[in-house]
């Protein structure tokens, strides 16, 4: 038995009934707890002898709007490149007349959840921890900063790209845009351009903040023809 099988038992065992699912794939353990178990399930994690995850490495928001559903089929990409986009779904696109642009969307899933990377010195071992927010529109979920304290900063982050509230972290502020910042720039439905454009106003001889003044661009592959037809 591996050691990653091995963690995968002892996380069933001693935290069975508080597991939504414990999957082993590629090597590697993805555990996932509902928020209202996450700080009954953290502290066991780095407390049990059997774990010690006493390193959180990382906190990583994701959001999971239209996740599997692309335009490019990307999985099975050769060294040669991407293949042509398979269904037109961005905005811009020359479309075939008659063309059927019906895009088969995904079972309603939910959006926003953080992940937790785990590490145990003492035992060699590493865990990935997930947990979803429930609600969609004001994504919550518990801090653990009184787990790890080097979640302070990831849940920051968190929090200024993805939008996730972390309910009782201890300064839930913007930690790489600026206070002036409009929406969370690694949403899926942020828009490329942005909401706001900064400058420097030397009449006020401060920044200030504009409405976004540059159109926004498609990035469609476009066919570039070296021979153009001649009318006869």
């Amino acid at each position: 038995m591996s050691k990653a099988e091995q963690l995968q038992e002892q996380i069933q065992e001693h935290l069975g009934e508080s597991l939504l699912s414990c999957v082993l794939d590629l090597g590697e353990v993805t555990m996932e707890v509902a928020p209202e178990q996450l700080l009954k399930v953290c502290p066991v994690l780095r407390k049990h002898r059997d774990f010690e995850f006493t390193t959180l490495i990382d906190v990583c928001g994701v959001d999971y709007s239209e996740y599997g559903v692309a335009e490019w089929q990307t999985a099975a990409a050769t060294g040669q490149g991407f293949s042509r986009g398979v269904d037109a779904q961005t905005a811009g696109r020359l479309h075939v007349q008659g063309e059927d642009l019906s895009v088969e969307q995904p079972a309603a899933t939910r959006r926003f959840a953080a992940v937790y990377h785990l590490l145990s010195i003492s035992n060699n071992l590493r865990l990935r921890l997930r947990c979803f927010a429930p609600d969609d529109d004001l994504p919550v979920i518990p801090s653990v900063t009184g787990v790890w304290t080097s979640a302070n900063w990831y849940e920051r982050e968190a929090f200024d790209l993805y939008g996730i509230i972390f309910e009782g972290h201890p300064d839930l502020r913007r930690i790489l845009t600026d206070y002036g910042f409009i929406g969370h720039p690694f949403r899926k439905d942020f828009p490329l351009s942005g909401n706001v454009e900064v400058r420097y106003d030397a009449d006020k001889q401060r920044v200030v903040y504009e409405p976004v003044s540059i159109e926004p661009r498609v990035l469609v592959p476009k066919v570039i023809r070296d021979e153009v037809e001649r009318r006869g």
